[in-house]
């Protein structure tokens, strides 16, 4: 049997080939649920090719990808595929893009690898054994001092009505002084967050290809991640808090809006 890692990593790679080679070139584009929510042949390109190298050493398992939507569900393992994460930043010629791909084991996530071919970075966790970034291990930062937290966030296209709007809370995190970036990619602030670039990031309504490998990573690197109300984190959670543990507490009490 071929194995799970060597497979996760030849996909992330041969995706990643796709990716570059037309990274500011020309390809069509169209449109999917909202005009600004994009999807490029090159998306597609890239997810054929994964699928292509997971089906050739486990043809049994389950595919989660997110524009061919969910293949097999009868297996115990799971492969969660972003092709593009940050595609509209692809479109655009902004090198803040990657794939994706987390595997996960019943409930659990195994292993899971982002890579961004572009700015040659590529992030990989396996379960209990930690988290690297070109095969050097990264550990998520040391900053305790909220007041001084360097955070990133994502805006969703679609927000329920019977929530708090995003801007909201972003407005609370800027009121507090605080810088806040938003890079249009989840799965690289997920991941810069593992290495200690950013301390803190939240977003709503991703989806389990956005989180499935960065939640890992982070979770590897020492980090901490939760939903909105600080309970234990699965991909398939529509809130996403991961920071480096130890403005965790801060960052829930202003996003609840409860300081």
């Amino acid at each position: 049997m071929a194995d799970l890692k060597d497979v996760l990593l030849d996909a992330v790679n041969e995706a990643g080939k796709i990716i570059l080679s037309r990274f500011d070139g020309a390809f069509t584009i169209d449109h999917k649920d909202g005009v600004n929510n994009l999807v490029t042949e090159v998306d597609k390109l890239a997810e054929a090719k994964i699928i292509s190298v997971i089906r050739a050493s486990f043809p049994g398992h389950s595919i989660i990808s997110e524009e061919v939507g969910e293949m097999m569900k009868d297996s115990d393992y799971q492969w969660i595929i972003d092709p593009i994460d940050g595609t509209v930043n692809f479109a655009h010629g902004i090198p803040l893009c990657c794939v994706s791909i987390g595997l996960m084991h019943h409930d659990s996530v195994l292993m899971g690898a982002v890579y961004n071919p572009v700015m040659n970075e590529l992030f990989v966790a396996e379960k209990g054994k930690g988290a690297t970034l070109n095969g050097k291990p990264i550990k998520v930062s040391s900053k305790s001092n909220f007041k001084t937290a360097f955070l990133v966030t994502g805006f969703p296209y679609n927000w329920p009505e019977n929530s708090e709007h995003p801007i909201k809370v972003f407005e609370r995190m800027i009121l507090e002084g605080l810088p806040v970036r938003r890079l249009g990619s989840a799965a690289i602030d997920l991941c810069w967050v593992a290495c200690g670039r950013f301390d803190g990031f939240w977003e709503y309504n991703l989806q389990a290809w956005d989180v499935a490998a960065g939640y890992l990573i982070v979770q590897e690197a020492g980090g901490r991640v939760t939903n909105f109300d600080g309970q234990d984190y699965n991909v398939f959670e529509k809130q996403t808090l991961a920071t480096n543990g130890l403005i965790h507490d801060n960052m829930l009490a202003l996003i609840r809006n409860k300081k």
